[in-house]
């Protein structure tokens, strides 16, 4: 009866996040004509730049505090050891399935990096709020788990920028751009507002400096450095900043906060980023990938069978491990959240870099349908074991 509890209080979030899902799929359908391109890329940029930031900021100005903060250091850790296993496992699917080499980043980007940001953002408060919630109170655990959730988001979206990112670049460059020896000039553009260019003035410039700055100057245009100033990593910067700092949260934070209006509309104002979000995962799941795609049925179960089987079984060694050495701290709910980390779908984001070279929208329209359909029952199970597990 005790698993069967906590299967229900672990379903009911990734249902409601489905429903919301499917909600905004059937939206971008032609027939609907709601969230269509234009309409979903004006809502992309509102995430983007507004409700995003907004939340991360406000929720992190209101949870995480110096003396918290020294105590979550293992997330970031854990989240790059998601990324790496990730990628491994990737490598021996690529290898296993001799997958086509046009298809390595992509492969690579879905099986390394998981939803950190959203899912968490809405499962975590989800299971709080359910009244066989295992996690204790509703306020405590509602105010602990939307901060946890949000610096993994955070976290997520520095490491899927730099990592991610740069791995499908480079493999979409051999593919698509290579075809000058020394030097290329390439401006692209994507949904979200970002723009990157690299251009051959650019390397003459490089040329004419001293070798050391030439180094330095090559790897950050290289790494493109310039996504890590995306606004919800600078909010969650600021928010970070503002709540561990003890005179800035003071300022915000409390019902005498002078600036506490601040903080109380950017909260208003962030309270739209998960609906929002929610739909826009289910309006790019596009449906038209499906026509025509030469997918091969034997890599999609080898990028599933990573997400939420070889992952989340690693992820278990792993997370136990670090709490036996007493990496961890003896909070569930973040417990739970690290374990979490490596049984989520693939991170959304990836349709957008895939969008942004033009290198594999197809397939990753695909894997997308596919790895969240699967969600419903994998992230339930997983996220059912993962609260026996951490009680």
């Amino acid at each position: 009866m005790q698993f069967w509890k906590l299967f229900i209080t672990a379903l009911m979030p990734v249902l409601k996040v489905l429903l919301i899902t499917a909600l905004g799929a059937f939206l971008a359908l032609d027939r609907f004509d709601v969230l269509r391109d234009t309409a979903r890329k004006n809502l992309n940029t509102l995430v983007y730049y507004v409700f995003t930031p907004a939340l991360v900021f406000s929720i992190l100005t209101k949870t995480i505090t110096f003396r918290n903060l020294v105590t979550l250091w293992f997330m970031p850790l854990n989240i790059l050891v998601t990324f790496i296993v990730g990628a491994a496992l990737g490598l021996l699917v690529m290898k296993i399935i001799k997958a086509p080499h046009n298809m390595h980043g992509l492969i690579l980007g879905c099986c390394a990096s998981g939803n950190l940001g959203n899912l968490p953002l809405i499962i975590l408060p989800a299971v709080c709020k359910e009244s066989n919630s295992p996690f204790g109170a509703l306020d405590i655990c509602y105010k602990k788990g939307m901060g946890y959730a949000s610096l993994s988001m955070a976290i997520g979206n520095i490491y899927t920028w730099t990592f991610m990112y740069n791995i499908v670049r480079l493999y979409s460059s051999n593919n698509n751009f290579d075809n000058n020896n020394n030097s290329t000039s390439e401006t692209v553009d994507h949904e979200n507002p970002l723009q990157i260019e690299a251009t051959t003035s650019s390397h003459q410039r490089v040329a004419k400096l001293p070798k050391f700055a030439r180094i330095i100057k090559t790897l950050v245009e290289k790494l493109n450095l310039k996504v890590l100033l995306a606004p919800a990593t600078l909010g969650s910067i600021v928010g970070v900043v503002m709540g561990a700092v003890p005179p800035f949260r003071k300022l915000l934070v409390g019902d005498d906060a002078p600036l506490g209006i601040l903080e109380d509309s950017t909260s208003m104002v962030g309270d739209a980023a998960i609906p929002a979000i929610t739909l826009l995962v289910g309006a790019n799941l596009n449906i038209k990938g499906l026509k025509g795609s030469g997918m091969k049925v034997p890599l999609l179960l080898g990028i599933i069978v990573v997400r939420y089987i070889a992952s989340p079984m690693l992820g278990v060694c792993i997370v136990k491990g670090a709490i036996h050495f007493g990496m961890i701290n003896h909070d569930p709910l973040y417990q739970f959240l690290l374990l979490l980390q490596y049984a989520l779908p693939p991170a959304i984001t990836m349709s957008t870099i895939t969008q942004l070279f033009g290198a594999g929208e197809t397939e990753c329209s695909i894997i997308m349908l596919a790895t969240y359909a699967c969600a419903a029952v994998f992230l339930t199970l997983w996220s059912t074991f993962f609260m026996w597990l951490v009680l």
